[in-house]
């Protein structure tokens, strides 16, 4: 069902945020009574709607409406790292367990499935089914689930700005700059570019080597590469490493001095001054939040 609804009356409830890591193989057929955000962090997917199935990749998420039917799929051997996010538009959805989320269909109820909503400037995101979100939307997407999971004080209220923002970034990537910078030299270079340092953090990168790497000037790299990564390489690099240091605090047993090492901040002081600086918590206050449950 849609409405045409203002922004402004927009009040998200988040029912489920965690991040999966699944074997090849596929999941059950299914609808859901809510929405849901399904990003690759690693590996390939897949999803089949009406017999035609879809592929996505590490980096980019499928958006499954109320009431479709789909059967999502792990493609990448060993595994696939994944990151789900359930969530209605409009707080009308009382969840208690995952079964309020997925229709029985012995025992469907139609006045469950939730609103989706339209609007005179965008058209519904379920309009399309696949996005290449851009880097300070995953960012957010993470956060919510960190948040979701550790659930502090007032997460309810924080989950749902995360929420919104991550709507509205959505919403203004029908276009996205990764799919207009694939149409250029330049901008393939780029895309290459950012794929090399997500895949090595803790090297040095500095503006001379980026310059070369895409064979152009300091100043004209460091201007398009904001242009497509939405920041300049520097913090674009910093983004990196904290995202992966979030990652391997939660997903790992190795030593806080370990983690800064594998970023690329050897220093334990320096590291974990900049991470509680962008986290507001210490590496091993995260690590402890982190897995509680």
């Amino acid at each position: 069902m849609r409405h045409v609804v203002p922004y402004r009356e927009w009040s998200p409830s988040i029912h489920y945020a965690q991040y999966q890591r699944l074997l090849p193989g596929k999941l059950v057929r299914r609808r859901l009574y809510d929405y849901e955000l399904l990003y690759v962090r690693q590996g390939e997917a897949a999803t089949t709607i009406d017999d035609v199935r879809h592929v996505w990749k590490a980096g980019q998420l499928v958006y499954l409406p109320a009431g479709l039917y789909h059967q999502n799929e792990v493609v990448s051997s060993p595994s696939a790292e994944l990151l789900g996010i359930h969530f209605d538009y409009f707080s009308e959805l009382e969840v208690s367990s995952d079964e309020d989320m997925v229709v029985n269909e012995q025992q469907q109820v139609a006045e469950k499935f939730c609103i989706e909503p339209m609007n005179e400037t965008f058209p519904p995101l379920s309009e399309q089914l696949i996005y290449t979100p851009p880097h300070g939307c995953v960012q957010l997407m993470e956060q919510l689930v960190d948040e979701f999971t550790a659930r502090p004080p007032g997460y309810e209220l924080v989950c749902k700005a995360l929420m919104l923002n991550i709507l509205s970034q959505l919403q203004r990537t029908r276009s996205t700059l990764h799919e207009r910078a694939a149409e250029s030299v330049h901008g393939q270079r780029i895309l290459s570019l950012m794929k090399q340092m997500e895949a090595a953090p803790a090297e040095a990168w500095p503006s001379q080597r980026v310059a070369e790497s895409l064979r152009m000037t300091e100043d004209h790299a460091a201007k398009l590469f904001k242009q497509v990564a939405g920041q300049p390489p520097g913090e674009y690099l910093r983004a990196l490493r904290h995202r992966e240091a979030r990652r391997l605090l939660r997903e790992t047993e190795l030593s806080v001095e370990a983690v800064g090492a594998a970023i690329g901040c050897p220093d334990i002081h320096y590291f974990s001054r900049q991470f509680s600086k962008q986290e507001g918590l210490s590496p091993s206050m995260y690590r402890k939040l982190s897995r509680v449950v």
